[in-house]
Order: structure tokens, then sequence, then C-alpha cells
């Protein structure tokens, strides 16, 4: 690099103040030295004997002055020279900090790294050493690292002086330019925390210096002048619980009673996932670590993807084997309770409405329930041991295929379990296209409500030996097809280059016992309060429809024939007719009458028309609204008391998979719609979601009752 003159620069207009950090030995000292014309200011900071060294040199149109700040590995306090640090960055005036890492030792230099991008101020990292990691055969895609970063990341080397004025240039851009964001992203529930606490300050209009996300992170991490500075304020005594709860939760989800090492294990696995994406070295001869040697295995460039295949088969057989075997106890229960129940009421009305609404509405819906345990706790395994991750890693390119990103992925598949806290969990995506694609693609991935109709129709139409494989294959049809809607969104709606991201690589661990029983227990009471509440009012509901207006002259007219019937078989039979002609003047017959013609083309009859419609509410609702419109009569006996008999008999083939096409693609239920909205941001958003999944759901159902009928 040539001298920096002053004398080449009259007239100096602007004044740039830098932060000089890094890690001790990655060479800062000497890159400022290799700043010709320099001056040096030596001195020791306030109070304490560590040198402060202050170096001041002109540059094009700046004068700069950048403050050579003490090594420190890690944004903490323990020592006199990390003390100065921190209390230099975050209490003095600078104007951005460079950050200096070796380029030989990458991953060990962006702990520190990682921990500056949290405090919300303007970067810029020097990969010093450059030279030596071109020795050592170590390759870095400095341009994709700035992209994954939102940090100009530029190649220096302090020995031979090559690119020290790239780095100048750098600084420029960045102090002229608006500041930032950078991309520092933490795993899903850490996140969500973060979430939490600045949707309160953003509530309360809380006045802070940072940004409300750095507060955020400086209150989970129990940062002390944080917490000094929001203690004397009103608002302490709402956010104090709120901050426990937080860190709790962030505790639990590390299988730690440490919050700091729960952050350092965050900090690491963003690392890891950085490393990953632009690091390469040669013929590396140090031994590999344990989680380098399972990478090798899990998320190889070809067996990675059909590992990934084999885990998500076993878990739908398990879901299906284990599932079916307490079934049949949960249903004999049901029907004792009901028959309990009702023969304790007189009123006919009355006693049906809690034996045959409430009862068997919600007894239809907790049927399932050891299924959906069985896929929370597999769903569960897979993140908490660290291979979920791994697979948005290994699905990156071929999201991108799609015009999604692999960090879409964790957001998807937590939409196997519910919804909810899919469309929730998004927000790990900054960018907002990105993120409206993966929000209108997260319904096509089957949820835990949508599991009993699958468990009901695969029971129905398949032999229990094919069950699983059919739950499998529903699973990653719907994937696929979510995929494909996801290229055409892109294509058309959420046009735009794509944005990279750095993919979260935590350690591999052993399963917590303590995190899967919470994260099960979670979510199975957020199904069984549905079930006991609003699928209850539903139930109820639909009880009340297929039940009203009474019919005196369809009731009398019945009530003779069935009395001049003479043999018990020729009874039954007339009093199912009754049953099943009661119910179709009912307010229920009519709505499915009056829209059966709009869901003839799919081979639907108007009783599974309706169920359609009442899973708006809430899918759990399809199996509770069937088990009213087709347990008709005493034809449903002990022999024969199965819903899934009633559907093979009353239900064909192809509208059955008509049926679960549509199951599969159409509106998520009312609470998840609701949660959607907010996210996407607006109204507007609910309405595009209604048509294209209606669209996409009507034309894709078209097609398969129509090849379904050609092999059938």
């Amino acid at each position: 690099m040539k001298g920096i003159d002053v004398k080449a620069c009259p007239v100096i207009a602007k004044h740039i103040k830098i932060a000089l950090v890094g890690q001790p030995n990655v060479g800062k000292s000497m890159l400022i030295n290799s700043v010709s014309n320099a001056h040096l200011h030596v001195g020791n900071f306030s109070g304490v004997t560590v040198d402060k060294t202050e170096v001041l040199f002109d540059y094009k149109d700046y004068h700069f002055t950048v403050v050579d700040l003490p090594g420190t590995y890690a944004f903490t306090d323990y020592t006199i020279e990390e003390r100065v640090t921190h209390d230099y960055l975050c209490a003095e005036s600078y104007d951005l900090i460079i950050n200096v890492v070796d380029s030989t030792n990458l991953e060990k230099n962006l702990q520190l790294t990682s921990e500056l991008m949290s405090m919300s101020k303007s970067i810029v990292i020097a990969l010093n050493m450059s030279d030596e990691a071109d020795k050592e055969g170590v390759s870095i895609d400095a341009a994709y690292m700035s992209e994954l970063l939102g940090i100009p990341c530029v190649k220096v080397s302090a020995v031979t002086k090559i690119g020290i004025e790239n780095l100048l240039d750098a600084v420029i851009s960045v102090r002229e330019q608006e500041k930032q964001e950078s991309k520092l992203i933490f795993s899903e529930p850490v996140e969500e925390e973060i979430s939490t606490i600045v949707n309160y300050l953003s509530k309360h209009k809380y006045d802070a210096v940072n940004s409300y996300r750095n507060v955020a992170i400086n209150l989970l991490k129990n940062n002390k002048k944080t917490y000094a500075k929001l203690h004397d304020d009103p608002i302490w005594t709402e956010l104090q619980p709120i901050l426990i709860d937080s860190s709790k939760h962030v505790e639990l989800h590390h299988d730690s009673d440490d919050i700091k090492e729960a952050f350092a294990e965050e900090y690491a696995s963003f690392n890891r996932g950085i490393i990953a994406e632009v690091f390469k070295q040669d013929a590396r001869e140090e031994q590999k670590t344990l989680t380098e040697r399972i990478d090798n295995i899990l998320i190889h460039p070809f067996f990675g993807i059909p590992i990934f295949l084999f885990f998500m088969w076993a878990l739908f057989q398990l879901t299906f084997e284990i599932g079916s075997i307490p079934m049949d106890w949960i249903d004999a229960f049901f029907g004792w309770f009901g028959d309990t129940v009702g023969a304790t009421i007189a009123n006919d009305d009355v006693r049906s409405l809690i034996v045959d609404g409430i009862i068997a509405g919600v007894g239809a819906v907790i049927l399932f329930v050891p299924n959906i345990i069985i896929l929370f706790i597999g769903i569960a395994l897979l993140e908490s041991t660290g291979y979920m991750s791994r697979v948005a890693f290994l699905l990156d390119g071929f999201f991108h295929k799609f015009g999604m990103h692999g960090q879409s992925f964790i957001p998807l598949v937590t939409g196997f379990g519910c919804s909810i806290p899919a469309y929730m969990s998004a927000r790990i995506l900054k960018n907002d296209r990105d993120r409206l694609l993966t929000l209108f693609i997260i319904g096509f991935m089957s949820c835990g409500a949508r599991l009993p109709v699958y468990v009901l129709f695969a029971g129905a139409f398949f032999s229990p030996e094919m069950a699983g494989n059919i739950l499998f294959v529903i699973y990653i049809g719907g994937a696929m097809i979510g995929l494909i809607a996801a290229k055409i969104l892109k294509l058309t709606a959420f046009k735009g280059a794509d944005e990279p991201f750095v993919m979260e690589m935590p350690k591999y661990r052993l399963p917590s016992a303590k995190l899967i029983w919470h994260t099960v227990l979670t979510k199975t009471m957020m199904y069984l309060k549905k079930a006991g509440t609003f699928i209850a009012a539903a139930s109820m509901l639909i009880w009340f429809l297929s039940n009203y207006p009474h019919n005196l002259d369809l009731e009398k007219e019945y009530a003779a024939k069935i009395e001049m019937a003479v043999q018990e078989d020729e009874k039954k039979i007339l009093s199912n007719k009754f049953a099943e002609a009661n119910l179709e003047q009912s307010y229920l017959g009519q709505i499915g009458k009056f829209s059966e013609p709009i869901f003839a083309p799919l081979g639907f009859d108007w009783k599974m028309s309706v169920a359609l419609q009442t899973g708006l509410a809430a899918k759990e609702v399809v199996v509770s609204t069937l088990g009213v419109l087709y347990a008709l009569g005493d034809d449903v006996d002990e022999e024969n008391n199965s819903l899934i008999n009633a559907i093979s008999k009353n239900i064909s083939f192809a509208s059955a998979i008509a049926f679960i096409v549509v199951i599969m693609i159409y509106l998520p239920c009312l609470a998840a719609s609701i949660v959607f909205t907010r996210e996407a941001g607006g109204i507007k958003y609910f309405f595009y979601l209604f048509a294209f999944t209606s669209v996409v759901a009507y034309s894709l159902s078209f097609i398969a009752y129509n090849i379904a009928l050609m092999f059938s």
C-alpha cells in the first residue's frame, strides 16, 4: 500500500472515530502501524494502568482517529483489560467498530464478533492474516460472509499491507450510509423471547439509547447496567415477571441453569453456521471432533436427505403403530361414559346434546391424543439433539431452487406440530419478502390437528401395515406441494433476489427429558384445551344444527312404520332411514345440500361438504362432525361401533383421496389464521391466503379425484 500523505488531502472535511477491537494476538497493533504517516499517541485509560493507544491519520476527505482497545476473548468484564474494552464500547462516543479477526482461526475469533453484533453498532470486519490463511489452504468467501452478516468483511494482511485501502474504503462507505441492523439470529426460543420483550418495550414507548432488540438481548443476558437503568422505571414492575419467564424458557431449551452459558452456546451455534457457509480448508490435519464426524454422515451431500426422509418415515410409522394401541381403550371409555351419563338424564333432547353432541364430539378428538403425543415427541427429539438445524443447512440448496431459504425449514417443520408457533417462529427471517413467502407456505405442512383426519381415513381405506406409509406419503406430499407453491409465488407475488442467512449449527447433545416433557406437555395441553373448550362448543353447535328443526310429521310417519314392523332388523332399517331423513331436513342438512353442487365435482356428498366447512373453525372438528353425521341409529352396535367402518361404507376411495387433498391444503384453523394475519401484517394477507389455498386445494382435489377414479 502507498503511504497516505496528509498533504495530498489539503481540505479535511469529516472525522471518523474508530474503536479497534479484537481478541489477543490477531494483529491489531500491526494493522494500524501499516498505515503510513500515522501518528501514535500513547497514554492510559482513565483510572487504570492499561495503555491507551490512539492513532491519527488522514485518508481521502476524512480525518481518522483509531482507538486500539485491549485484546479481549469475549465481551465480558472479568479482567482489567476486558473491563476497559467493555466499558469503552458501551459508554464512550465513537462512529464504528473495526473488528480484527485472525483468518486462520476464524471460528474462535467469531465468538467476540457475534457478541459485538448484538450491540447495534456499525461494524467493519478485517479478516487479517489472509496471506497466512492462503499458505495454510484456508479459503474464506469474504463477499458471501458480508451478505450473511450484513457487515462488510475485508481481507487484509498487516504484514504485507494488502487490503488496507479496501478496509478504509469500507469504513468510509459504512460511515456515509444509514445504520443497518446486522443479521445476528438466535434460535427460535430465544428469538421468541426477544420479540416478547421488544413488543412490551414498544407498547410502553420505552426511551432507549440503543435499539429495543439490543435492550432485550442485554436483559436476557442479565446485563447489570441495563437492569440498573430499567430498575427505576415504572414499567419494571410488569417487566420483571416477563423476564423471569423468558429466562426460564431459554435455560430450559439449553438444559442449563446458567443464562450466560445458554447464550454462549447460542453465539457458538451462530458461528458454526457462518463457518459452514464461508470457510473451507484443504487437507485438514487436526483430529475431527465428534460433531464433525457425525455431520459427515448426517449432512452428507448425497446420503443426508435419504437419512432425513428415513427418520421422518420411521416417525410416522411409530405414530400410527404405537398410537393405535390405546385408541380402542379411549373409544371404549367414552362409549361407557356416554352411556353412564345418558342413563341419568330423562329429557331426550338434553340427553342427546350431552351424549351425542359434547361427549361424542370431544371424545372423537381426544381419541387421537396418543398419535399427537408421539408426533410431538418425535419432532421435539429431532430438535433438541441439534439435528433439525443440520437439516435446514442440508436443504438450503434444495430450498433455493423453490425460491426459499434453508432457514425457512425451521418454521416449516414446526408447522408439522402446530401452525400457530410455526407462524410465530417465521420471525427469524428478517427479510420481509422471505418471511411472507414462508408464512404462506406453512399451511401446507400438515399440523397435528389434521392428523386425526388422516388416521381416520388411512384406517378406513388401508390395512394397518400400510397406514403408517400412507401417513408418511400424505405429510411429504403436502410439503412438496408447498414447495411448488412457493416457487410459483416467488415467480409472481414475491419476486426479488434471495437474501442469504446464517444457518445456526448447535452442538449435538443428548435429548433433555425435561425439555421433551415441557414441549410435548405444552403442545398437548394446547390441543386438549381446544378439545375441551372451542371444539366442545363447535360440537354443541353441530349437534344443534343436525337435530333442529324438529319435523313432527316425519317423526309421526316413521313412528307408525316402526310400530307396525314385526322383525327387529326391519325396525333397525326404518330407524336408520328416519335418522337420515331427519338429518337431511335439519339446518346442517340444508347447509350441506346448498353447498353440495360446489363440491360435487370432487365426489363429495353433502355430509363431507359440511365437515369441510366446520373444519375452518378447527381441523379436529372435521372428525367430530363426521362422527355426528355418520353415526346413525342402532346400526352402530358393539360389533360395528367404529367411525372408521362408517367412513369406509359411505365414502368411495376416490372421494376419500380428494377429501384428504383438500384437508392437506385449505385454510388453517381460525386461531392459526388470526396469528397468520397478525404476523403477515394485515387483514388483506388473510384474504390472499384464503383465495390462494382455496384455489389450489380445489384444483388439486379435482385432479386427484379423477385420477383415483381411473384406478379404482
